[in-house]
């Protein structure tokens, strides 16, 4: 029997030697403990090196006898520490997967293992070209994060796209990244009920980004009406004469009330000049959670976009879960024009909006759909924005418009407007239509 061996530095570990396991044979052994609960921020990563799992005997109709057959890549099936979410990475942000990347994962403690999931490759939200988080740290690529639940096993294949291309095909460095959000922190849902925690510097510079919208450490920033979202704000050109057109306030979970640990991102904000755009996304991490495990979806999406792909913070701006709840993104102020890592090229001047969920097959969530209608009214009216315009933006490079390419774009697009992707799913963005009407009608406009 081969021993079971973990090599750790600080939160990310990499497990070197791992005792395989026939899915579904004999009981599953007890799950490795998560560390208590001590008033921190608890999650960690697990990163395993992906290997060869052999080379497929040649297909018999195949007329080049000489030529390689694909080698799959993966991991045998494993047993790890607990974990919630995960994603395979790679060194060259730039190199694209082209392959399928499927999982199996068995649920802690209770032996049951899933069927194969796909996990969506792409390496198509990320910082610009030019951004501050590639000038200091290697970015990596990597396939969008998949949400699997409490496991504690897991099973990896990775199959080239090409026959004739498999070395191309699969870039360097891949590792399966497997991550546990931990437990939440006081304050929010499903914690316990102790008084909140003296604030950090790193959490105290986070909550004062929202100086103004709700007290020190506050766990959300309640919804405000239209006339109150408007007031002391001056009136606008084109509008009746003393109005301003913006939307009421949506309530919005604050960092804080996600239960992020601000220690894991980058100290300093960065922000763009204005917001004269919003770019829908889905996450791509699945549609199997329910709206209590949506702050724990959230700081596992954070510490992979974090620890596992070398960004300075969550990418997106803002999150939505599918009850229609909006979460706080990327740090900085909900009502700043923050610098997001979400739509490559297009980052600039505009605002990220995720919805938690894969919608290439399934309908979205109409509670998401509204509070995407909701969301957007909101903030680009503080920019004095009309959700039903169009404008031009620069391209600041990517693989659907050259750098330096001025675009005509939906003032409300979808991820596939300005990069070559599915993003958001076909069903969410043949809501998009409807949604610019919704944010221009809850502005008054």
């Amino acid at each position: 029997m081969r021993p079971f061996l973990t090599l750790c530095c600080g939160a990310v570990c990499s497990a070197a030697l791992a005792l395989p396991l026939a899915p579904g044979a004999g009981a599953a052994p007890a799950a490795a403990p998560r560390p208590a609960h001590s008033g921190e921020l608890p999650g960690s990563t697990q990163s395993l090196p992906v290997a060869a799992l052999g080379a497929p005997a040649p297909h018999p109709d195949s007329r080049d006898a000489t030529a390689p057959a694909p080698q799959s890549l993966g991991l045998p099936a494993r047993t790890v520490r607990p974990f919630s979410l995960l994603g395979v990475v790679w060194d060259d942000a730039a190199a694209e997967l082209r392959g399928r990347v499927q999982v199996r994962t068995r649920a802690t403690g209770r032996g049951d293992w899933s069927g194969w999931q796909d996990v969506q490759v792409h390496n198509d939200d990320a910082p610009d070209l030019g951004a501050a988080e590639r000038r200091d740290s290697a970015v990596r690529g990597s396939t969008a994060p998949l949400w699997v639940g409490d496991s504690d096993a897991v099973q990896l294949r990775i199959t080239p796209a090409s026959r004739h291309r498999a070395r191309a095909a699969l870039p360097g460095g891949l590792r399966l990244e497997l991550v546990d959000p931990g437990r939440p922190p006081r304050g929010v849902r499903g914690a316990p009920a102790d008084p909140p925690a003296p604030l950090g510097p790193e959490a105290g510079a986070a909550s004062a980004a929202n100086a103004g919208l709700a007290p020190p450490g506050a766990t959300e920033i309640p919804a405000l009406d239209q006339a109150a979202s408007t007031a002391g704000r001056p009136a606008e050109d084109g509008a009746p004469p003393g109005r301003t057109y913006a939307g009421p306030r949506p309530r919005i979970v604050t960092r804080a009330g996600w239960g992020a640990d601000e220690q894991l991102r980058e100290k300093a904000f960065t922000y763009t000049r204005t917001v004269r755009a919003a770019f829908v996304h889905h996450s791509g991490s699945g549609n199997n959670y329910d709206c209590a495990e949506a702050p724990s979806l959230i700081r596992a999406m954070y510490r992979f976009h974090v620890k596992s792909n070398h960004w300075r913070d969550i990418g997106y701006n803002f999150l939505i879960d599918r009850c229609g709840t909006v979460y706080e993104g990327r740090a900085g102020g909900v009502a700043k024009p923050v610098m997001g890592a979400h739509t490559l090229g297009f980052n600039t001047d505009s605002t990220g909006i995720a919805v938690l969920g894969t919608f290439t097959d399934d309908e979205p969530p109409q509670p998401a759909v509204d509070a995407i209608a909701r969301l957007t009214a909101w903030k680009l009216g503080l920019h004095s924005v009309d959700p039903r315009a169009t404008i031009q933006m620069l391209s600041g490079g990517g693989n659907r418009f050259p750098k330096g390419t001025k675009v005509p774009l939906h003032v409300i697009s979808g991820h596939r407007d300005g990069f070559t992707t599915d993003c958001p799913g076909v069903h969410l963005y043949e809501k998009l239509a409807v949604t610019r009407l919704a944010a221009a009608a809850l502005q008054g406009r």
